[in-house]
C-alpha cells in the first residue's frame, strides 16, 4: 500500500510541476550584430488547455568590441519581451517562467 501511494503522489508532483507550453513560431533574423532568435509560445492551464495567453521570447547576437574592431559569436541570453531585464540560459526555462507569471503553464 506504501509503495501505491508513494508512487501516486510521484505522479502528482511530476503532472504538477510539468510544463505545458506550445511553440507557436521560432524566427532568426537579421545578421552580424542585428542578429536576434524569437520564439514565441502559448501557455496552457492547469487541466491542459491552451490558453490565448502568449509569451514572446528574444534574443540577440553577443558582439564584443566597436567599429571594425566589432566581433559577434554566440548569443547572448534569452530575455522575456515583458520583462527584459529577466536573463534566462534557455528559451524553455523562459517561457516556463513567463507561463509562470500569469498563473498558468
Amino acid at each position: 500500500m506504501k509503495k501505491i501511494l508513494t508512487t501516486v503522489l510521484i505522479c502528482f508532483a511530476t503532472i504538477a510541476a510539468a510544463n505545458a507550453y506550445q511553440v507557436m513560431s521560432s524566427k532568426e533574423l537579421g545578421k552580424n550584430d542585428a542578429k536576434n532568435q524569437n520564439v514565441v509560445v502559448k501557455c496552457t492551464t492547469d487541466t491542459g488547455k491552451v490558453s490565448n495567453q502568449t509569451c514572446s521570447l528574444r534574443r540577440y547576437a553577443k558582439c564584443t568590441g566597436n567599429g571594425a574592431n566589432k566581433k559577434c559569436n554566440g548569443w547572448q541570453a534569452w530575455r522575456d519581451l515583458r520583462d527584459p531585464s529577466k536573463q534566462y540560459s534557455d528559451w524553455r526555462s523562459a517561457a516556463s517562467a513567463c507561463c509562470r507569471a500569469k498563473g498558468l503553464r
